[in-house]
C-alpha cells in the first residue's frame, strides 16, 4: 500500500509538518508521484521500528476485519504448487522459493528473501517429517492484496535445523495482506500437514489436482442457512 504524508502523519501520530521534515531530512524514505509523496506502508513500518516510533495499525486492523479468509486449497492456486525446486543450502533454497512466487512488480524480492532468513535466524520453520514454513514475522514486509501459499516440492532433502533432526524435502510459504490472515494460514497449513491422506500426498509428491482436492476435503462444512 502506498501513502500519502497525511497517511502516514496518521499511522505515526504525529503532524503532516514533521513528516515532511523527515522525508526532506533524508531519513524517511519517499517518493514522488505527479509532485506529491508516497510512501510505502511496510518501508515506513519498518523505519518507524528503528526509530522506535509507534506505528498505528488501526486502518489495517479494520480493513483486516472485514477480509474473507481463504481456503487452504484457494490459497495455494494463488500461490502455486512447483516441483524440483533446486538448492542445497536454506540460504540457496529460499531464494529459489522466492524466485518462484507470484508476486507484484513493486514487490522487493532482496527485502522479502532478508525477512525470510531472519525469521529462520530466530527459529528454524522445520515443523518436522520433512515440512518446513518458512515464512515473515511480519506481513507488512510484503504488501499484496491476495493471499497466498507457494507449495515447494525440493529436488533433494535439505537440512533445515528442524527440531526432529530431519532433513526438508517440503515447503509451505505463506505470504498474507495483514496479520489475520498470516495466522489463518498457518493454522491452515500445520492442520493439513497431520492430516494422514494430505501428509501421504506429500510424502509421494502428488499431483497438483490431488493436493488441491486433499485441501478442499480438509475445510469444515459451511454451516446450515
Amino acid at each position: 500500500m502506498q501513502m500519502t504524508v497525511k497517511d502516514a502523519a496518521k499511522a505515526l501520530n504525529v503532524a503532516d509538518k514533521t513528516v515532511y521534515r523527515w522525508i526532506q531530512s533524508g531519513g524517511l524514505p519517499a517518493y514522488r508521484v505527479a509532485g506529491q509523496y508516497r510512501i510505502n506502508r511496510a518501508m515506513l513500518f519498518d523505519w518507524a521500528s528503528s526509530k522506535r516510533i509507534n506505528f498505528s495499525m488501526e486502518d489495517q486492523l479494520k480493513e483486516a476485519a472485514k477480509m474473507r479468509l481463504p481456503t487452504l486449497a484457494e490459497a495455494l492456486q494463488d500461490g502455486g504448487i512447483h516441483y524440483r525446486v533446486a538448492g542445497a543450502t536454506k540460504p540457496d533454497l529460499l531464494k529459489a522459493v522466492v524466485g518462484l512466487l507470484r508476486l507484484p512488480d513493486t514487490v522487493n524480492r532482496e527485502v522479502l528473501l532478508q525477512a525470510l532468513l531472519a525469521r529462520e535466524q530466530l527459529q528454524s520453520t522445520g515443523v518436522g517429517d520433512g515440512v518446513a514454513l518458512p515464512h515473515v514475522r511480519n506481513p507488512a514486509v510484503v504488501e499484496i492484496g491476495t493471499p497466498m501459499v507457494c507449495l515447494c516440492f525440493l529436488e533433494a532433502p535439505v537440512e533445515y535445523g528442524a527440531l526432529d533432526g530431519k532433513p526438508v524435502k517440503v515447503l509451505f510459504t505463506p505470504l498474507s495482506p495483514n496479520v489475520r490472515v498470516h495466522l489463518h494460514l498457518l493454522s491452515r497449513i500445520s492442520f493439513a500437514v497431520r492430516d494422514s491422506k494430505f501428509k501421504s500426498l506429500l510424502a509421494a509428491e502428488g499431483r497438483r489436482d490431488e493436493i488441491l482436492d486433499a485441501a478442499r476435503a480438509l475445510e469444515p462444512e459451511p454451516p446450515p442457512d
